[in-house]
């Protein structure tokens, strides 16, 4: 290739070079720019950020807690979903929990360090799904004074799970010789008498689960019980959502809320379900998604007509 042919191609490519960092580099965005400036899309543009008395709320696409200093629930305000994004609702760890439909026995805290004072998280306590999903259910039934039983749970808000060892014949079924509550540990005090959700199970004693115990070579059976089919507690109440950011709950959830945020407020439960309801959108187009209500509108809505006294009238 001759010098000349050679200085060609790079002028060549040396004005692609220009001609599309112009382009994609300059022209683009500030296209893009001009339109998210038109009326009607600056707004989304920036964020759909909500402010009120001069300081930003939030936005109304991203969920977040109301919680106390403590992490506990304000009664005044309605609550979201879980998250699972970092500490909850951090838009720079947007994930869901990773976690399956499959994962239902829980990885025990090691009982010599609970007895140091370790808490249950640093002593190696990893719920699974369904723990996870029973505890929220039984305390969001406490908080509304609802029913939070759900099938396959225990009252105690575990996983309602045995591991049942025995013999295992060619059809599939399963002699049981020994029945173990997997997710009900056995206590550590001498002298306490273990808790299991069920006495027996085909006619054997159901046991407490023991720490350092593999019981992977049973079959795991979860237990559904006679907790009602259909949970006063919401699925959505229980579980996050695939992003950890959603700012809506369902209907379902925000009424089981209605009483305790009205008694909070001293006001009608009438008065709170109407906001309720100015704060409900139906599905998308009329066909996509489920109804869903945006839980910061709501709770500033809430408090702009009906400020709670404990809120100091914020």
């Amino acid at each position: 290739m001759s010098l000349s042919d050679l200085i060609r191609q790079h002028l060549a490519a040396l004005r692609a070079l220009l001609v599309l960092t112009l382009v994609t580099g300059l022209l683009y965005p500030a296209g893009i720019w001009a339109v998210g400036r038109l009326p009607g899309l600056s707004d989304k543009a920036d964020g759909s950020i909500i402010e009120t008395d001069g300081r930003i709320a939030g936005s109304s696409l991203i969920g977040q807690s109301f919680t106390d200093a403590d992490g506990k629930p304000i009664a005044w305000y309605f609550q979201s979903r879980p998250s699972a994004a970092g500490d909850g609702y951090d838009g720079l760890a947007s994930s869901p929990g990773n976690l399956g439909p499959e994962d239902v026995v829980d990885t025990p805290a090691d009982p010599a360090l609970l007895a140091a004072g370790d808490d249950p998280e640093t002593a190696g306590f990893a719920p699974s799904l369904l723990t996870q999903v029973c505890t929220r259910s039984r305390e969001i039934g406490a908080r509304e004074d609802v029913n939070g039983a759900r099938p396959f749970c225990t009252p105690e808000g575990v996983g309602a799970v045995l591991a049942v060892l025995g013999t295992f014949h060619h059809d599939g079924t399963v002699t049981p010789e020994r029945v173990v509550s997997v997710n009900e540990p056995c206590p550590t005090r001498r002298g306490a008498a273990p808790v299991v959700f069920a006495a027996e199970y085909q006619g054997i004693r159901v046991e407490c689960a023991r720490y350092g115990e593999d019981y992977s070579a049973g079959r795991i059976v979860p237990i559904a019980g006679n907790a009602p089919a259909d949970p006063a507690v919401p699925a959505d109440a229980v579980t996050g959502s695939g992003s950890g950011l959603d700012p809506h709950i369902s209907p379902a959830y925000a009424d089981i809320q209605v009483r305790r945020v009205a008694a909070a407020r001293g006001v009608d439960p009438a008065a709170v379900r109407e906001v309720v309801a100015a704060h409900t959108a139906g599905r998308t187009l009329g066909f996509l998604g489920e109804p869903r209500v945006n839980v910061l509108e709501l709770n500033l809505d809430l408090d702009r007509r009906y400020p709670a006294p404990a809120a100091g009238g914020a």
